[in-house]
């Protein structure tokens, strides 16, 4: 149970709506909004934006992408954002056999050494807020600066998200469940 009471019903036309969007897209109302956005809806906004980005605006290979959130949301403990990347992929129909074996991505042969240099990146810098430079030095031979800097920001938003939710002790919505379910009916 989170720490503070879920919102089922909102106040406010803005905050009505998104509850009615996000059940739309998720198939529920995803605690995090029901806890922290429905108390900061002026939050809404922002969020709603920095979602939009990652899904548009990223052109990083989508498998990568959800790889690098999910592995920091992992290292992190977040079962809400691992819940929710999973349910990503799903949705993106990008099987789950690599995500089911992201923690063995050093030693895996279903990972590819430009795919280990993102994660081991993505890795140090969510265990340790930076990164040496033999780890760096790695990442640029595979990637190309706006990579980088996308891998970055992917693993810093990632990493904010952790930081909403864990906290506050909000646990996995059961998404994942939810995308294959909606995947099987069509």
């Amino acid at each position: 149970m989170p720490r503070l009471e879920p919102i089922e019903q909102p106040t406010g036309f803005v905050m009505r709506m998104a509850y009615w969007g996000i059940r739309r897209q998720f198939g529920k109302v995803i605690t995090p909004v029901k806890v922290v956005t429905a108390r900061m809806p002026g939050s809404f906004k922002l969020t709603n934006e920095i979602s939009k980005f990652e899904l548009t605006g990223i052109r990083l290979d989508h498998s990568l992408h959800f790889m690098i959130g999910m592995l920091a949301s992992q290292i992190n403990g977040c079962a809400f954002c691992t819940d929710l990347g999973q349910a990503m992929v799903v949705r993106e129909h990008l099987g789950m056999e690599k995500f089911n074996a992201l923690s063995e991505y050093k030693t895996s042969s279903l990972f590819t050494d430009r795919e280990r240099a993102a994660l081991a990146y993505a890795e140090e810098a969510t265990r340790y807020k930076r990164v040496s430079d033999s780890t760096f030095s790695e990442l640029q031979k595979y990637f190309k600066d706006w990579e980088i800097a996308e891998i970055t920001w992917i693993n810093a938003v990632e990493n904010y998200y952790n930081l909403l939710t864990i906290p506050l002790q909000i646990d996995s919505d059961g998404l994942c469940a939810i995308a294959h379910e909606r995947q099987k009916k069509g």
